[in-house]
C-alpha cells in the first residue's frame, strides 16, 4: 500500500514546529515500512522564497519527505487567517496534482490538517484515484483561528454568520505579504542556519520587519474583502462542501470532535473516532491508578502545558485562590510549562495558600516520569473544545487519573463524572477536589470506567482500514447531543458549562453527495 501523509509542516521540521500532530507523524513513522506500507510526507505552507515565485513541490533532504514551495496559503492556519485561497488556489492545486503525477499513484492521500493547502486539493487526491482521508486534530476547516476561540479570550460559540470572524484577531495584524516575507526569512535562516553572524543579522532583521509590519498594520488593517463577513461564511460552507463531496473518511481524535463535526454539518457517515496511540500503551493496566491522596493526606495535583488562557492555567490558579484555606493546605501543585510572565506572577502569589508548589520550566518526553513521580492527580482544565490533549494521554498512560473541564476529549480517557467540572467554574472543580480528599471519589471508583490508550500498531491498523475503505462504519455512534441553536456567544462560560456547539445555517453544508 502506497500512501501520502500530508500536513503543514514536516514531522522531522528542524525547528520542532506542528506540537502533537508532529510527534504523532513521528512516532507512526518508524511503524509504515515494517507493515507494509510505503508512505511519503508533504508539508506546504511554510517554505516561500523572498521573490515568490509559482508554486512547486521539491524534496527534502529527507527522502520520501516532500514539500510545497509558495503555496498561496500560508502556515500553520492562523497566518492566512481571511484568505480566501484557503478554499481554492489553481496554482497550489496545480503544484500538487503534479507532485502526484510524479510520485504515485498512491492508494490513499492522508491530510493530519488542511493548513497549508487549499481545500481544493481534496478533490485533485480524489481524481487521482486515491482514498481521502482528512483527521480532525483541530477545528480548522470549520474555524480560520483553528481553535474556536475568540480574541485569546473566551470560547466561541456561534459565528454569527461571519461576523464574529472579522474581529476574532486580536491587536493589528500584518498583511498576507508581509507573513509571506516573515516566512521566507525563517526559511533561509533554517538553511544557512547554524551559528554566527547570520543568525543575528536574521533576528535583527526579522525584530525590524516584525516591527515595520505592526506598524503598518495599525495604519492600514487586512484588505477589506478577505475580512468581510460573507468570506468568513462563504469559507466555512466551501469546506465542509469540500470535505462532504471529496473525503472518504473525516478521523476525529475523540468521540467529542466527532459530536462536534456533525454539529457543524459533516456528513455522520463519514466520521469515524480514531483516537491517536500513544507510545508506551503496550504496558498499560487496566485498573492500576494510583491513589489520590497521599499517606500525609494530601492530593499532588499536576498541570502539564502551557501557561495559556485557553488551556486553563489562569483558571486553574484562578480557582485554587479561590479554595478555602481547609482545602488549600491539603493541595500540593506540580506545574510544567514554559515560564510565562504573567502565569508565573499569579503562581508566586500561591505560595503560602497552597501546602506546596513545584515548577518546572517545560519539558521533554525523557522528563515526565521524573516530573510526574509522586503525583496523585492530573488537571486538564481546559476553556476550549481541545479535541485531545496529548497532555492527558501521557499522565493516563501512568496512571494518574485526571481530574477535568467538560470540553474536549480528555474526559473520555477515565470516563468518570465524578472528576469532572464545568469549564470555568471554579465552584464546581472545588467540590470535586473536596470529594477526592474527603474519600467520595477515589481510584477504585474512577477505575471502573477508564479506557485504556490505543498502542501505535492499534492506531496504525484503525488508519489502514480507512485507507483501504475496509474500516467498518461508527455512524450511528454519533450521539447529537448538545447541539442548541444558540449557546452564550463567546461567553467565558456559555449555556450549560459544556461549550457547545450548534448547527449552523450559513455554514452547514449537509450531505455526503460527492460531487
Amino acid at each position: 500500500m502506497r500512501v501520502l501523509l500530508c500536513n503543514w509542516v514536516d514531522p522531522f521540521d528542524a525547528q520542532r514546529r506542528g506540537g502533537g500532530v508532529a510527534v504523532w507523524q513521528r512516532n507512526l513513522a518508524p511503524l509504515l515500512t515494517p507493515a507494509g506500507i510505503s508512505a511519503c510526507f508533504l508539508s506546504s505552507g511554510l517554505t516561500h522564497d523572498l521573490r515568490p515565485g509559482a508554486p512547486r513541490w521539491r524534496a527534502r533532504a529527507q527522502p520520501g519527505h516532500y514539500e510545497l514551495v509558495n503555496s498561496a496559503v500560508l502556515a500553520p492556519g492562523q497566518a492566512g487567517f481571511g484568505d480566501p485561497r484557503q478554499l481554492h488556489d489553481t496554482a497550489t492545486e496545480a503544484a500538487f496534482a503534479d507532485f502526484l503525477a510524479q510520485n504515485g499513484p498512491f492508494d490513499a492521500v492522508h491530510f493530519d490538517n488542511l493548513e497549508g493547502f487549499p481545500a481544493g486539493v481534496l478533490r485533485v487526491a480524489r481524481a487521482s484515484g486515491a482514498r481521502v482521508t482528512v483527521m480532525l486534530h483541530n477545528y480548522y476547516p470549520f474555524c480560520p483561528q483553528v481553535n474556536l476561540w475568540w480574541q485569546e479570550r473566551a470560547h466561541c460559540t456561534d459565528f454569527q454568520h461571519g461576523a464574529r470572524c472579522v474581529s476574532c484577531l486580536a491587536g493589528p495584524q500584518a498583511s498576507i505579504g508581509q507573513r509571506r516575507f516573515g516566512l521566507a526569512l525563517d526559511g533561509l535562516a533554517a538553511r544557512w542556519g547554524g551559528q554566527g553572524l547570520w543568525v543575528r543579522g536574521h533576528a535583527a532583521l526579522r525584530h525590524l520587519v516584525r516591527s515595520l509590519r505592526h506598524r503598518q498594520a495599525a495604519r492600514a488593517p487586512l484588505p477589506a474583502e478577505p475580512a468581510q463577513a460573507t468570506g468568513f461564511a462563504a469559507r466555512r460552507t466551501g469546506m465542509l462542501a469540500a470535505l462532504n463531496g471529496q473525503a472518504d473518511a473525516v478521523l476525529c481524535v475523540s468521540d467529542r470532535v466527532r459530536e462536534i463535526a456533525a454539529g457543524f454539518g459533516v456528513a455522520p457517515g463519514l466520521l469515524h473516532t480514531a483516537r491517536i496511540g500513544i507510545p508506551g500503551a503496550e504496558g498499560y493496566k487496566i485498573g492500576s491508578i494510583r491513589p489520590f491522596v497521599t499517606e500525609n493526606g494530601r492530593v499532588r495535583l499536576a498541570y502539564l502545558g502551557y501557561m495559556r488562557r485557553d488551556k486553563g492555567f489562569f483558571f486553574l490558579l484562578d480557582a485554587l485562590a479561590a479554595l478555602p484555606a481547609t482545602l488549600a493546605a491539603r493541595i500540593e501543585l506540580v506545574v510544567a510549562a514554559r515560564a510565562d510572565p504573567a502565569g508565573m506572577a499569579q503562581l508566586g502569589a500561591l505560595r503560602g495558600h497552597l501546602a506546596g508548589i513545584t515548577y518546572h520550566d517545560g519539558y521533554g518526553p525523557g522528563d515526565l516520569d521524573r516530573i510526574l513521580a509522586g503525583v496523585t492527580l492530573g488537571v486538564v482544565p481546559v476553556l476550549w473544545q481541545d479535541n485531545l490533549p496529548q497532555v492527558a494521554l501521557e499522565q493516563h498512560l501512568r496512571g494518574i487519573a485526571l481530574l477535568c473541564s467538560d470540553m474536549g476529549g480528555a474526559p473520555e480517557l477515565g470516563n468518570c463524572p465524578a472528576l469532572t467540572f464545568a469549564a470555568g467554574d471554579s465552584a464546581a472543580m472545588a467540590d470535586r477536589l473536596a470529594a477526592v480528599l474527603d474519600g467520595t471519589v477515589d481510584a477504585a471508583h474512577y477505575a471502573r470506567g477508564t479506557r485504556p490508550p490505543p498502542t501505535l500498531p492499534e492506531s496504525l491498523e484503525t488508519l489502514r482500514a480507512h485507507w483501504a475503505g475496509t474500516a467498518a462504519s461508527t455512524a450511528g455512534a454519533v450521539s447529537g447531543q448538545n447541539h442548541p441553536d444558540k449557546v452564550g456567544v463567546g461567553d467565558e462560560n456559555p449555556g450549560d458549562g459544556r461549550g457547545g456547539f450548534h448547527r449552523l445555517g450559513s455554514g452547514a453544508a449537509g450531505g455526503g453527495a460527492r460531487a
